[in-house]
């Protein structure tokens, strides 16, 4: 048996224990993968999916949340959560996550509860775990939802062999974290600033598609004071620095550079004081 074998078999026996489960599902390859396994562990009506809509999620990723929920069957969920109403949330420090998490978290508990469900779990792999500074994991786990594919010692890397295995969708789906993470720390949240964002990676995003500079990873971080900083894949950095009128499209900022880095998920706490990032 192989060791991605393994870690199946147990996820599948942490899930299959539960008399039922509301896996919290944010559209992306974790817990889609979870959902999916969740599913196979314990039948689609034994199962409900939530996805929480907020201004941090972007329109397209809740569409497709709904519609990989409707492939498996699966009550979905669409519960609204108010991040924006919790002051460390908007002050965006360091660990804003866990204001994020702990709303999440905060919102779907009562809503289990409404379905009888005792258990919610996330999409939190155990590379997560390891991955230094995630605030938003430590507030999800002190509110009582718990990561299976952590249980598991599934990474990341497992998780996409998974859903290729079972043929799901999204198995090469990018990561697509929420929209507040595109704004430097210290720079407030609103919602506003998240619509901004959304709409400027957007509309880039289909002007280099136009350009047939066809993109998989694209971010458009907010610095603050009006600049911006666009992240892409590394093999489209010298493509698009020299091209002002594709840049043009990432409307609302001043002035917009190019990573010479290329894209980075999580490239923002790059930012924070070591003492913070690696605590």
């Amino acid at each position: 048996m192989s060791t991605l074998d393994q870690r199946l078999s147990a996820l599948a026996a942490e899930l299959a224990a539960l008399p039922d489960v509301l896996v919290a599902f944010s559209g992306g390859v974790d817990s889609g993968v979870v959902l999916a396994a969740a599913v196979r562990a314990l039948g689609a009506d034994r199962v409900v999916a939530a996805t929480a809509v907020s201004p941090s999620l972007p329109a397209a990723e809740r569409d497709a949340a709904v519609a990989f929920a409707a492939s498996l069957s699966v009550r979905h969920e669409l519960p609204r959560t108010d991040e924006l109403s919790r002051e460390g949330y908007r002050a965006n420090a360091g660990d804003r996550c866990a204001f994020c998490k702990a709303e999440l978290v905060d919102v779907l508990t009562p809503l289990a509860a409404r379905l009888g469900i005792a258990d919610v779990v996330t999409g939190t792999n155990a590379d997560d775990l390891r991955a230094g500074f995630r605030p938003g994991i430590r507030a999800a786990a002190e509110r009582g939802a718990w990561a299976p594919l952590a249980r598991a010692g599934m990474t990341k890397d497992d998780v996409r062999a998974a859903a290729r295995r079972w043929g799901l969708p999204l198995a090469d789906k990018p990561a697509a974290a929420c929209l507040a993470s595109r704004i430097a720390y210290g720079v407030p949240v609103s919602a506003e600033g998240l619509a901004r964002v959304e709409q400027a990676e957007a509309a880039l995003r289909l002007a280099m598609d136009g350009a047939g500079l066809a993109v998989r990873d694209l971010r458009v971080r907010d610095l603050g004071g009006d600049a911006a900083r666009v992240e892409v894949d590394a093999g489209l950095v010298g493509a698009l620095a020299g091209r002002d009128d594709l840049l043009a499209a990432v409307a609302g900022f001043r002035r917009v550079e190019v990573d010479p880095r290329g894209f980075r998920s999580g490239s923002m706490n790059e930012l924070l004081p070591d003492p913070v990032r690696y605590r």
